[in-house]
């Protein structure tokens, strides 16, 4: 188990800001340098590599940025879901609004066949009454 050189392809950069185990970045304690690798094991020796430091400041460093991350995310998951609460309330609003304006609209529309109708048989009487007195008329003349 010695080092073939191939570990160089996969070495990390130092992260800003973050440590190196919490940006996912793992050490290889026989190549001596931190890579970017998902498996458990170096590519390039072999050897099972470190995902945890070794030191105990650095330890409770990487746990409270996990427990952090950990309390983000369950934040963002609760904001994620009042948001889809509200657009649900916010859309079961409008569909009853939308349902009580058809509502007025068809009522309206009632009255105004109503009224139409009322004007319909208005003018029929008018003109049965103008039928008649016509042949009323036409009966005297004769």
């Amino acid at each position: 188990m010695t080092c073939k050189g191939i570990c160089v392809r996969y070495k990390a950069q130092k992260p800003v800001g973050t440590g190196r185990y919490a940006s996912g970045q793992r050490r290889c304690q026989i190549c001596e340098i931190f890579i970017k690798w998902e498996g458990l094991w170096c590519p390039c020796c072999g050897y099972r590599l470190r995902t945890k430091p070794r030191n105990l400041k650095y330890k409770a460093k990487l746990r409270a940025r996990v427990e952090a991350d950990s309390i983000e995310a369950e934040a963002k998951a609760v904001e994620v879901e009042s948001v889809a609460k509200t657009t649900k309330a916010l859309k079961q609003l409008k569909q009853k609004q939308l349902k009580q304006l058809k509502q007025k609209q068809l009522k309206q529309l009632k009255e105004k066949k109503k009224q139409l109708v009322n004007i319909v048989q208005n003018h029929m009487c008018l003109l049965i009454n103008t039928k008649t007195s016509v042949k009323k008329i036409q009966t005297m003349n004769e």
